[in-house]
C-alpha cells in the first residue's frame, strides 16, 4: 500500500543520516513501522555504546603496556675484549677487517676517547667491575675479595652484584674479571676461591683441550697451552695460525657457551645481565688459519714514533713478549719485517674475536632481545705495537691506556655518531645504572655517560690511571704524569710529536696546575 500524502516516510526524517535500514522498511508510513523503528534506534544505542567500550578499553590497554614497557628493565650484554686497542675500521684502522664490531658502532655510540684506569687485565678488570680506582695489578680482585672475610672491612657491592640485587639474573662466561671463569687456586680451578663472592648467579669457563682456566689463558690451537716457567727456557710461541675451525682456538669454545647462555637467558623473563670475555687478542697472538688470509701480502702504515723515549718515562723492556715467548732470534724493535708479521698476527686475532661478536649480536637479534638489551663492547686496555719501542701493555703512555668502549642502547637518538669526549672505565658502572633505572652507586668513582649517548657533542672530563710507578691524567689536549719521586711528564696532544716529547721543562705553570688535578683526582 502506497503512503498517503500526509504520512512521512523514514527517508525523508532521516534523510542522508548514515543509519543503515532495510529496504523493506525505507518507504513504510511511521504508523506501520513503529517496531522497526524502535528496534533500530535500540541497535544504534548498543553500537554506540559497544564503540564508546571498545574505545574505553583500548586506552586503558595502551596506557597499561606503555606503563609496563617503562617499569620492564632492560638487560645488559657485556662484551669484554682482552688486549684490544682500538685497532678497529671503524676507529680509523682501515686495514683491520671488524666488519661486526663496526656495526656495532653504527647502532650505537663509539667513544674515541675513552681510557683505562689501569693498564693490566686485572687491575683494569677491577675498575670497571666495581666502578673505584683500586691498587696496581692482576690481584685486585682477590685482594677485595680478602676484604670482605673480615668483619672490619666495608666493601660496597660491585657492578654485577649491583645488578643482582636489584632483580638482575647475572652469568659471566669467559674472562670477565682477570682470571677466566673468576676463581683461584691451582691452574685457577678451585671454585671454592672466588675472585669475585657474590656478583655471579653462574660462572662458567669452558676449557675443553686446554684442561683448565689457566691453560686456556695463554694458549695456542689443539690445546698447547704456556708452560709454568715460561721466563726461562719454557717457552712457546709468540703467534700462529693454525686450526680449521673456531673451536681449534680456545675463544671459539668462550663464543659457543656465551651464546648457549644468552639463548637460556633471552627465554626468562627475568632482566639478564651476561658479561662474556673473550681472551685474544691477548699473547699468544693465535687464531684460525683463516683471519690471517686478510692480511697476507698486504702493506701495513709505518708505526708511529718508534723510538724510545729519552728521560724518565714509564717505558719498559717489553719483558712479558719478549722473554715469556720464542722469537727464534728475531726482535721486532730491530726488524722491520718481523714487526709487520707480529701486527699481522694481532690484526687476525682482532678478526677472529669480530666474527664471536658477529656471532654473539646475531644470537640475541635472533632471540628478539636486541630490542630492550643494552649491548657493550669494552677493551681492557690498549697494547704497543712497537710505539716508544714497546710491545705489550703496562706503559702509561697512550697507546696502553685508550682502548675501545662502544654502548648501544634500544631506541637511541643518533646512533652511529662517534664521541670524541675524554672518558674513563670507572664511568660504565653508573651509566648502566642510569641506563637501566638503577639507583645510582654513590661509592663509584665515575660519572655516567647518558649525556654523551644522547648528545655525541657533549663534552668529557679527565682519565686518570696509574700504574706500580707512577699516576697519569688525559686532559683533552694535555696528558700529565708524575713519577712516585717527583718527575713529571708533560705532553701535547695538539702538536705533531705529541708523546714522543715531554714538554714540562718548558711549561711548569701547566705541569703545576695539572699536578694539583691529578693530586685532587687520586685524593678522591
Amino acid at each position: 500500500m502506497a503512503p498517503s500524502s500526509n504520512q512521512k516516510t523514514t527517508s525523508e526524517i532521516y534523510g542522508n543520516s548514515n543509519l543503515i535500514q532495510s529496504n523493506q522498511a525505507r518507504n513504510l508510513p511511521l504508523n506501520q513501522i513503529g517496531t522497526i523503528e524502535f528496534l533500530t534506534d535500540s541497535i544504534m544505542k548498543r553500537i554506540i555504546l559497544l564503540a564508546a567500550a571498545l574505545h574505553l578499553a583500548s586506552l586503558c590497554s595502551s596506557s597499561a603496556a606503555t606503563d609496563d614497557s617503562r617499569s620492564k628493565k632492560q638487560n645488559i650484554l657485556l662484551i669484554c675484549v682482552d688486549d684490544l686497542r682500538p685497532e678497529l675500521k671503524s676507529f680509523g684502522v682501515d686495514y683491520i677487517h671488524s666488519p661486526n664490531i663496526d656495526r656495532l658502532a653504527a647502532s650505537g655510540r663509539a667513544f674515541h676517547n675513552h681510557y683505562v684506569n689501569a693498564p693490566t687485565c686485572g687491575a683494569s678488570r677491577y675498575t670497571m667491575l666495581t666502578g673505584q680506582y683500586g691498587s696496581y695489578g692482576n690481584q685486585a680482585l682477590f685482594a677485595r675479595a680478602e676484604k670482605l672475610d673480615s668483619p672490619d672491612a666495608s666493601v660496597p657491592p660491585s657492578m654485577p652484584e649491583w645488578f643482582r640485587k636489584n632483580g638482575y639474573k647475572t652469568v659471566s662466561v669467559g674472562k670477565v674479571s682477570h682470571h677466566p671463569g673468576g676463581w683461584g687456586g691451582e691452574d685457577w680451578y678451585d671454585n671454592n676461591v672466588l675472585e669475585m663472592p657474590g656478583a655471579w648467579d653462574r660462572q662458567l669457563m669452558p676449557t675443553g683441550q686446554w684442561k683448565h682456566p689457566r691453560g686456556a689463558m695463554h694458549s695456542l690451537a689443539h690445546g698447547e697451552i704456556k708452560p709454568i716457567g715460561s721466563f726461562s727456557e719454557n717457552k712457546m710461541d709468540a703467534f700462529q695460525s693454525a686450526g680449521d675451525k673456531d673451536t681449534d682456538q680456545h675463544d671459539g669454545l668462550i663464543a659457543n657457551t656465551g651464546l648457549k647462555q644468552l639463548e637460556d637467558l633471552a627465554g626468562s623473563d627475568k632482566p639478564f645481565f651476561l658479561a662474556i670475555g673473550l681472551i685474544k687478542p691477548h699473547l699468544p697472538f693465535g687464531s684460525p688459519k683463516r683471519y690471517m688470509e686478510p692480511y697476507e701480502g698486504i702493506d701495513l702504515p709505518p708505526i708511529p714514533h718508534p723510538e724510545k723515549p729519552s728521560g724518565q718515562t714509564t717505558w719498559h723492556g717489553s719483558g712479558e713478549f719478549m722473554s715469556q715467548y720464542l722469537h727464534y732470534g728475531q726482535d721486532p724493535r730491530e726488524d722491520a719485517a718481523y714487526a709487520d708479521e707480529v701486527r699481522r698476527h694481532y690484526a687476525a686475532c682482532v678478526s677472529y674475536v669480530d666474527h664471536h661478536v658477529g656471532e654473539i649480536l646475531a644470537k640475541l637479534k635472533e632471540t628478539g632481545r636486541d630490542k630492550d638489551t643494552i649491548v657493550v663492547l669494552w677493551g681492557d686496555h690498549g697494547w704497543h705495537l712497537g710505539e716508544q719501542s714497546i710491545w705489550g701493555k703496562h706503559s702509561l703512555f697512550e697507546e696502553s691506556l685508550r682502548s675501545p668502549l662502544i654502548i648501544s642502547v634500544p631506541g637511541m637518538e643518533n646512533p652511529g655518531k662517534k664521541s670524541n669526549a675524554v672518558i674513563e672505565t670507572v664511568d660504565l658502572f653508573p651509566t648502566l645504572c642510569e641506563l637501566t633505572g638503577l639507583d645510582q652507586p654513590d661509592f663509584a668513582h665515575g660519572a655516567s655517560l647518558l649525556p654523551q649517548i644522547e648528545k655525541p657533542n657533549a663534552k668529557g672530563h679527565t682519565a686518570y690511571a696509574y700504574n706500580g710507578k707512577a699516576q697519569t691524567l688525559r686532559t683533552e689536549r694535555y696528558r700529565f704524569t708524575l713519577h712516585k719521586d717527583g718527575y713529571a711528564e708533560l705532553y701535547d696532544h695538539d702538536s705533531p710529536k705529541k708523546e714522543a716529547q715531554n714538554i714540562a721543562q718548558q711549561f711548569p705553570r701547566k705541569v703545576e696546575e695539572l699536578k694539583q688535578a691529578l693530586l685532587q683526582r687520586a685524593a678522591n
